[in-house]
């Protein structure tokens, strides 16, 4: 009987860690699989490795083919694939026990054409957050799309999904030559899927090699591999325009938050004929770029970029310090009297010999109200809250304060007064609150300098929005949600 997953693994020397990637599959909760370790031209120990679990294990089995790369060895591996449904790992990384359980169990009830799932970062036997997919993968969400969910543009990894294999041929996916096969086709898999599963269970352990040779990805500053990189933005753009123009943008500022960071590593370190050559690949790169995106990038990155369009590369390498060293984000300031423009206090910031123009540092639309409640506690006629309010990464305390609870409909203004150092009290009437809720929240408006900006308080911890419940007015009737 046909299997119900198929496992893709293609190899290439990685005698150091396919074991625990070949024992994670084995082990897997759903035994109703099949592994198809496709051996890319290994010359170390890899293809003794694989063929050990072959002998053990029927439903393990090894396919040869000469060095071609990833994409065409996973391409191989679907050629060979029996079961329902398609599943790929890679040689270096571990497959939690039951990934594939959560996986199927979720397409059987959906009837989606892929799931995916959370993923950890895996290094010095640690785990650690992915921060390419902690964005997403924060709740279950099933049969959605990536038109719904445009934070799906980050998931453009293909081993923390199973696909439908009747989805995969209609639709005739295949990976391309080179080395970020997995970034175009997870982006088509992702359009044209009818629907989406999403689960908050991790469902992948993506390796960061400590030791041995370094994994093609983690090479990224290599000039080959940046070359590479910028076909495969270039594939997902094509596509895209084609057949969903309403996301280019939200992809392009996922190539601004972390692509173009690889590039500026390789600026950092080269010099000479590599140098010019990866100056010339940089305008490359920003020409493919969305002009609005590059203009609404953070005020630090568009620093970077505008150095990088200039070939200034020794400042370059001075910012990217100053970013390293930075151990909290950088101040902003203001500069004006009666109407301040707000400024990032970055390097060579007016620095008439250069003459970048302070449009490149402006920050004003990154500053953001940070509220929070220290306390709730009832004085006899109503609460009393206590709360700390500032801006964040703006030093001078805000010149005026307003506080209001919401409801949604209604706003219910609180009188509040100073505490110093940016604390406030502010007074809640309970009578002021009947006839609305049953949940309140808790706003500030903050203006200062040509500043008007609002903010939600969150609970102490900052982790949470704080709320008022209100299932009537009285005393024992109120709770604070914690």
């Amino acid at each position: 009987m046909a299997p119900l997953v198929s496992v893709v693994v293609p190899f290439y020397n990685v005698e150091q860690y396919i074991a625990e990637c070949l024992e994670s599959l084995a082990a897997q909760t759903l035994a109703d699989i099949e592994v198809i370790l496709v051996d890319d031209g290994s010359v170390d120990g890899s293809r003794r490795i694989a063929e050990g679990f072959a002998s053990r294990d029927p439903r393990f089995v090894v396919v040869r083919q000469p060095n071609r790369g990833p994409g065409p060895a996973r391409n191989e591996g679907v050629r060979w694939a029996r079961g329902s449904y398609l599943a790929f790992a890679d040689s270096d990384d571990v497959v939690p026990p039951g990934a594939y359980e959560l996986l199927v169990s979720s397409l059987e009830r959906t009837g989606s054409d892929l799931a995916c799932g959370g993923v950890r970062r895996m290094a010095d036997g640690e785990l650690s957050s992915s921060s390419l997919h902690d964005k997403i993968f924060r709740r279950a969400v099933r049969r959605t799309h990536i038109m719904d969910r445009r934070v799906l543009v980050r998931d453009r990894t293909v081993w923390n999904k199973l696909y439908r294999k009747d989805f995969w041929y209609e639709h005739r996916l295949r990976f391309r030559q080179g080395i970020y096969e997995d970034v175009p086709l997870s982006m088509r898999a992702h359009v044209l899927a009818a629907s989406v599963d999403l689960l908050p269970d991790v469902v992948y352990h993506w390796r960061k090699r400590e030791s041995g040779e370094s994994s093609i990805t983690q090479r990224r500053a290599e000039l080959p591999n940046l070359t590479d990189r910028l076909e495969a933005i270039r594939a997902v753009r094509s596509f895209l325009q084609e057949e969903a123009p309403e996301l280019t943008r939200s992809f392009d500022g996922l190539v601004l938050e972390k692509d173009i960071v690889f590039l500026f590593q390789a600026l950092e370190h080269a010099a000479g004929d590599d140098l010019e050559a990866l100056l010339d690949l940089a305008r490359q790169w920003l020409a493919v770029l969305n002009p609005g995106v590059l203009a609404t990038a953070p005020s630090l990155r568009r620093l970077e970029l505008y150095l990088v369009e200039r070939g200034l590369i020794r400042e370059l390498r001075t910012v990217r310090e100053f970013r390293r060293s930075s151990a909290e984000a950088a101040r902003i300031v203001p500069r004006g009297l009666r109407r301040a423009n707000w400024y990032g206090d970055y390097p060579y910031f007016r620095d008439r010999s250069l003459r970048i123009p302070d449009e490149v540092y402006d920050a004003r639309e990154e500053i953001k109200v940070l509220a929070k409640v220290e306390e709730c506690r009832w004085n006899g006629q109503g609460f009393a809250v206590v709360g700390e309010v500032a801006l964040h990464r703006v030093e001078r305390r805000p010149r005026k304060i307003e506080v209001w609870l919401s409801d949604g409909s209604r706003k219910v203004p609180l009188p509040s007064r100073r505490l110093g150092a940016g604390r406030l009290l502010a007074e809640i009437d309970p009578r002021r609150l009947r006839r609305g809720g049953p949940t309140w929240r808790l706003y500030a408006q903050v203006e200062t300098r040509g500043l008007v900006l609002e903010g939600c308080f969150r609970d102490g911890d900052g982790n949470r929005t704080w709320r008022l419940s209100v299932p009537g007015w009285s005393r024992t009737g109120m709770d604070i949600t914690q």
